[in-house]
């Protein structure tokens, strides 16, 4: 399998006024130089009044980060009050969108066929997804991890054509390590890298990144509250 330049996201989740996205993104962009540019693809994944600010901070500034959205609705235009569709997200330059979170799927009952018309919407629209899959604890505990994430990604991409499958990237997140403290270990993401090349999300810290992506099949990660904070993140982008 040819190597390929690892990609990690900041998922800010619902944190950051546009304002402190600035501030964020500009000492971010003090802490990484062109070197690490160059080893890893950056993508910054702010609340939907970010996108903008943001947006126009990478091109004033011409910064090497992609611009990712965290979730998008399956429909392009409609009486869906608060949501956000391909084209908005599009006319904005966002190249990566975040879909099927395990907080979209857990809090807000987003099923897989759910992901599946978000994963189209993204892909008609000239935008990457990033799909995420994983198991909860209660599953892991009964051996059903690869069974669960194998049947995700299929749902996933239904009726999506291979050669735009190819481009996106699946996040694998254990639910039961997201938020809680717990971590899982390297050898956990890589039974799951068998059935599916992946990013790892969950609890990615400094301390733990270069574990992980010793891992030959695992190809970066979706970072959640690390990502807060630019000095920490900016480590983890440097984990070579």
């Amino acid at each position: 399998m040819a190597e390929r330049m690892p990609i990690i996201a900041a998922n800010w989740k619902m944190h950051k006024t546009h304002l402190e996205a600035i501030q964020t993104v500009q000492k971010l962009s003090y802490l990484l130089d062109q070197d690490d540019a160059d080893r890893v693809e950056v993508v910054i994944c702010p609340p939907f009044t970010g996108l903008r600010s943001v947006q126009t901070l990478i091109d004033s500034d011409r910064l090497p980060y992609g611009l990712g959205a965290q979730d998008v609705h399956a429909e392009d235009k409609g009486a869906f009050t608060g949501e956000v569709s391909g084209p908005m997200l599009a006319a904005l330059d966002v190249g990566y969108v975040i879909v099927g979170h395990s907080e979209r799927r857990q809090l807000f009952g987003e099923d897989d066929e759910t992901v599946n018309r978000k994963v189209r919407a993204v892909f008609r629209h000239g935008m990457v997804p990033i799909v995420c899959v994983g198991e909860t604890l209660e599953e892991r505990e009964s051996g059903g991890t690869e069974t669960k994430v194998a049947e995700q990604v299929r749902r996933a991409f239904e009726g999506v054509d291979a050669a735009a499958a190819v481009r996106a990237v699946v996040a694998y997140e254990p639910i039961w390590a997201i938020g809680t403290g717990r971590t899982a270990e390297p050898t956990d993401a890589g039974q799951v890298v068998e059935v599916v090349r992946v990013q790892y999300g969950g609890s990615v810290k400094p301390g733990n990144i270069r574990e992980f992506m010793a891992h030959p099949e695992i190809d970066g990660a979706l970072v959640g509250g690390a990502s807060l904070d630019p000095e920490e993140f900016a480590l983890i982008v440097k984990y070579r």
